[in-house]
């Protein structure tokens, strides 16, 4: 998954690509690199000036049919808000990337009415909204109860069960540490058995336990996507798109060689 941003205050790019001439060349880039997909977001997760619905609508949505005209590949739309997603589905979308957990109530029935793909993805509070300490009885078993809920949530509104994808939410009112937690217990939250998106690319999780900046920790990123991938992490949600491509593919071929050999042991036995 490439992530493209149209906001001016990104947390990695800080507006790099806010030009749309800019924008529409970094896509262009992504795809030529081997993005399966895309992902558009015009509010950032973390604390910024307010932006309002008519004003994601006005970032997202031009994005939206700008990519659809020009790649015939899966677009995803990186918001909370059922009426920018039903928009962004209008426009050529086919995935609604939410970090909220659902907590608009008509996100759910929008995007099942478009029979299109949902991120449930784990959160304590709401986006935006800082969380300095968060707390938790038992940080895992939480994680995957609440996307357990999220999961039973998108069912009963109509989504089917194999546009459903889910993500630990890394960053997202964890602290560093539970970040890392969270990512070693990828294998637990892969037993829900949805796919498992890994969003780790560049965060504060890695730069802040790896005492670095969040411009140099490109060794970090490869590191968690690798760990990840091996504990069943199936979409990898990346800036650096070509390094990211290299290493899904060099892990998917570790993989099936441990598949074949644990098939070989199995028909030995």
């Amino acid at each position: 998954m490439g992530i493209l941003n149209r906001t001016p205050d990104s947390f990695y790019d800080a507006g790099e690509y806010w030009n749309f001439d800019d924008f529409l060349r970094k896509a262009e880039k992504l795809v030529d690199d081997g993005a399966d997909f895309l992902d558009v977001g015009g509010v950032k997760a973390g604390p910024g000036d307010e932006v309002d619905e008519a004003e994601e609508l006005e970032r997202v949505i031009p994005a939206v049919e700008a990519l659809r005209k020009r790649f015939d590949i899966p677009l995803s739309v990186d918001t909370w808000r059922s009426g920018v997603l039903r928009q962004a589905i209008e426009a050529g979308a086919n995935i609604g990337n939410d970090i909220s957990g659902f907590a608009d109530p008509d996100y759910l029935p929008v995007a099942a009415d478009a029979n299109a793909t949902v991120v449930a993805t784990h959160i304590r509070l709401a986006p935006r909204v800082p969380d300095p300490e968060p707390q938790y009885s038992d940080l895992v078993a939480d994680v995957k109860s609440f996307l357990e809920n999220c999961v039973a949530q998108a069912l009963a509104a109509g989504v089917s069960r194999q546009r459903i994808i889910v993500d630990a939410g890394l960053d997202l009112g964890k602290t560093p540490r539970m970040s890392w937690e969270l990512l070693h217990a990828s294998d637990e939250l892969a037993t829900l058995e949805f796919p498992l998106l890994l969003s780790a690319s560049n965060k504060r999780f890695l730069f802040e336990l790896l005492n670095t900046t969040r411009y140099d920790v490109e060794s970090g990123t490869f590191a968690a996507h690798a760990l990840g991938i091996a504990k069943g992490c199936r979409v990898i949600r990346a800036h650096d798109v070509r390094a990211a491509r290299r290493l899904c593919d060099i892990m998917s071929d570790i993989l099936h060689v441990q598949d074949r050999q644990r098939s070989a042991r199995s028909t030995q036995d």
